[in-house]
């Protein structure tokens, strides 16, 4: 149980590195679109959400896309990468990851958990980040920030669906080292037994 714990930690704490610094490599492909339609964002900011609903999708456990947002935030305050929001910052990472642990938890409560709950969370995250970020800093009004908010979730629905398909790719490669982990402990208990039972002489 303890070595499958430290499993998931190591995975979220890879997912949480992921989303930081890919919002970084796709930064001047998605400006390029973003400067065509005069907003400030919000491409990059659904591509790096992505790893946090492939994370909370295949570790199933609430609070996840917050404690996934706070890491990051600690990250990029203490590397810097701020951006215009600041000392602000955090805000705009845990407000998401806190809409991505209550979409999950309603829809995994209610049963209704599927492919497009990770997609309606990607979306709802997007534009809360984007909401968050204009509330502090863009203060954008009228037909412009409707603008931002549609490409948020436009975006987010993309890479929504994109996080669909990572997650279906990994999922049997994590429960494939969670019955490794599992094995390993049992055989080596078998054995052990094994050899402390006295045998029966011929």
């Amino acid at each position: 149980m303890k070595t499958n714990r430290l499993r998931n930690l190591i995975f979220l704490a890879l997912c949480c590195d992921l989303g930081l610094f890919s919002k970084r490599l796709i930064a001047p492909a998605a400006n390029v679109i973003t400067d065509f339609l005069r907003i400030p964002g919000g491409i990059g900011t659904s591509f790096s959400l992505m790893f946090l609903i492939v994370a909370a999708e295949l570790v199933p456990r609430f609070g996840c896309g917050a404690l996934m947002g706070a890491v990051q935030s600690i990250l990029a305050l203490s590397l810097g990468m701020t951006g215009s929001m600041g000392a602000l910052a955090p805000i705009g990472y845990i407000v998401p990851g806190i809409i991505i642990d209550c979409i999950f938890y309603i829809s995994r409560k209610t049963g209704t958990h599927n492919s497009g709950s990770m997609v309606l969370a990607n979306m709802l995250s997007a534009a809360s980040a984007g909401l968050t970020a204009n509330l502090i800093v863009f203060h954008l009004r009228g037909p412009v920030l409707a603008l931002y908010v549609t490409v948020a979730l436009l975006s987010g629905a993309l890479c929504g669906c994109l996080a669909v398909s990572l997650s279906r790719r990994l999922r049997p490669i994590l429960r494939a080292e969670s019955v490794k982990f599992i094995k390993k402990p049992a055989e080596e208990n078998v054995q052990t037994a094994t050899a402390v039972i006295p045998q029966p002489k011929a």
